[in-house]
């Protein structure tokens, strides 16, 4: 839990400087008015009393996600809108809304910059790394299903020509998917070769 506390000429004037801290909207804290404002501080003696509220949040790594996404989308002028899910040890946010192809880029390389981001700026304010999976509107598992149907028609032509068949660089989420969707194929083997971001997946028949 985080805790901020701030003092204001007002009480909406302490409470958003203590919003403002946390970097979270309101409608996820729990607010406590310490100290009403007043005109006169003790015995009218001291001048004007100010505000005091305290405010505690409760992290939820997901919904920080979702926060920081949709900050980033703010400044990218993108009308986008976040799901939170979890599966497991992983968070899920799914970014949902019209025109968001500025956020997937080339073969998804802006949304796994975007993941990366989104992560690294959860963790930081958890003091911890947990593990936040970021999609556009289901892109990935469609990207997902594409790779396994492209697998397997290439490993097919590799067994009917004999010849490997080297794929286009990918990252190394894809080309898990790549070797897990040809593991079980008992004539075709999978390697990676090359140094990131330009590794690639090779499909050959096995030796032998």
């Amino acid at each position: 839990m985080r805790i901020a506390e701030k003092t204001g000429k007002t009480v909406e004037e302490a409470i958003t400087a203590c919003l403002n801290e946390l970097a979270v909207d309101r409608d996820r804290v729990k607010i406590e008015v310490l100290e009403e404002p007043a005109k006169k501080g003790l015995f009218g003696l001291f001048g004007t009393r100010l505000a005091r509220v305290r405010i505690s949040c409760e992290d939820n790594p997901g919904i920080l996600a979702a926060d920081f996404i949709k900050k980033v989308c703010q400044v990218m002028s993108v009308n986008a809108d976040a799901q939170v899910s979890k599966d497991g040890e992983h968070w899920h946010v799914n970014i949902s809304g019209p025109e968001l192809g500025i956020l997937i880029g080339r073969r998804g390389d802006t949304l796994d910059a975007l993941q990366y981001l989104t992560n690294l700026a959860v963790a930081k304010q958890l003091s911890e790394r947990v593990r936040i999976v970021v999609d556009v509107e289901g892109y990935r598992l469609r990207r997902e299903e594409t790779l396994v149907r492209l697998a397997k028609r290439l490993s097919e032509k590799v067994k009917r020509t004999g010849t490997r068949i080297v794929l286009e660089p990918m990252n190394p989420h894809e080309r898990r998917i790549i070797h897990t969707s040809l593991q079980d194929e008992a004539r075709i083997a999978t390697f990676s070769e090359g140094d990131d971001p330009n590794r690639r997946v090779v499909i050959s028949l096995k030796r032998g």
